[in-house]
């Protein structure tokens, strides 16, 4: 293991840790950009570019700002803490380490030993990026729509509270 797959390996982690333990909702949201940073220098790491590139322009320059601006324009991010018990801790701790324990097996299983039966072929960023803007541009223009829709949407839903009352400001 090299150093800096290290680094982003407790990056990520850590990250991870701190979105489902800190107790206001805008700092999970921070912590949450932390893991998806990490993961993205894990992704160029392992020389997929594409994907790399994708989690920092979508997940981290999109989303994780998406989920920032959605709470605070429908929620008191300042106010009280949320995460304050869970009572599920330990259910989901151990749900957890099932499923770790199923997907170190199968990835166990599956080791091959660097042989691989029939390499796929590479595929470069500007063809994947091509692909997008010629073929699948119809679905990509749908899937921003849909997105912007689904923020508009709860944005509305969230100035409304109880039958039909607009929430006092």
């Amino acid at each position: 293991m090299t150093t800096s797959f290290l680094i982003l390996a407790l990056m990520t982690l850590a990250g991870a840790v701190g979105a489902m333990n800190l107790g206001r909702l805008v700092y999970c949201a921070l912590s949450l950009v932390i893991c998806f940073l990490g993961l993205a220098g894990l992704y160029l790491q392992l020389n997929a570019q594409f994907v790399g590139l994708v989690q920092i322009l979508v997940y981290v320059g999109a989303v994780a700002i998406l989920i920032v601006f959605a709470m605070l324009l429908t929620k008191n991010a300042e106010g009280e803490r949320q995460n304050e018990e869970s009572r599920g801790f330990a259910i989901g701790g151990g749900v957890a380490g099932l499923v770790f324990i199923i997907l170190a097996a199968a990835i166990l299983k599956s080791y091959t030993k660097g042989q691989l039966a029939n390499p796929a072929a590479e595929a470069s960023v500007r063809q994947i990026g091509e692909s997008l803007m010629a073929t699948y541009v119809v679905p990509l223009e749908a899937l921003a729509l849909l997105l912007t829709a689904a923020l508009i949407g709860a944005v509305v839903i969230a100035q409304y509270t109880g039958k039909g009352r607009r929430r006092s400001q």
